[in-house]
């Protein structure tokens, strides 16, 4: 009589491995922080390991002429549109600052001394950073948005001519900066979308930016 193999005492046959455990089929089961697949005829979806789609620019499509590949957007701002934005964002950054400034400076001069000096001073230095934080709102705002206060009024908006999407604080920064390019030889820049296809000046040649205009 055979009571099995020694070597093998609870009978399990040799050469098969351990049963898979419950609730998993047999091979590695899923690691944590590792993304599951998704079940077989399920589209993938957000949530499976599949990371979240940009998102789309409400002007992407088609695209201008000579653009970078987007479309169904509102014509090309004319030159009139942006130089109407441009004159509402200098007087809201300007005129508050030259009420200040002038206030302070009048009454500095009018002081003989007396404690109007410090008021004088303030008022200047209230206007001074008045200006400084509106230029960097303004460039905030149009890097955001798209549109600086004059933008928004006029109804304009200035957008990467790549994709359609706003620009970015960087990229605003640097459209302001380049805006310098513009005011060389008689200011020809700020004339040239005149007579240019797209409508740009010099500065949104270098930048790679388009103004549109929306709402008619």
């Amino acid at each position: 009589m055979s009571f099995g193999d020694p070597n093998n005492p609870y009978g399990q046959p040799q050469g098969q491995g351990q049963q898979p455990g419950y609730g998993y089929p047999q091979g590695q089961q899923p690691g944590y922080g590792y993304p599951q697949q998704a079940p077989q005829g399920v589209p993938p979806q957000q949530g499976y390991g599949y990371p979240a789609a940009p998102p789309v620019s409400p002007y992407a499509g088609g695209g201008y002429p000579g653009a970078g590949g987007y479309g169904n957007v509102p014509p090309l701002a004319h030159w009139g549109w942006r130089v109407l934005s441009r004159l509402i964002d200098s007087a809201i950054m300007l005129v508050p600052y030259y009420i200040l400034a002038g206030v302070g400076a009048a009454m500095g001069s009018n002081s003989g001394g007396s404690g109007e000096d410090g008021l004088a001073v303030i008022l200047t230095l209230v206007g001074f950073v008045y200006l400084v934080f509106m230029f960097f709102f303004q460039i905030y705002k149009e890097g955001a948005t798209g549109q600086t206060i004059g933008k928004k009024i006029v109804g304009t908006r200035t957008l990467r001519e790549e994709d359609g999407r706003p620009l970015g604080f960087g990229k605003a920064f640097l459209r302001q900066l380049a805006h310098f390019l513009d005011g060389i030889a008689c200011y020809i820049g700020y004339l040239w979308p005149l007579w240019d296809s797209k409508k740009q000046t010099f500065a949104d040649k270098v930048c790679s930016t388009l103004v549109i205009k929306e709402n008619g």
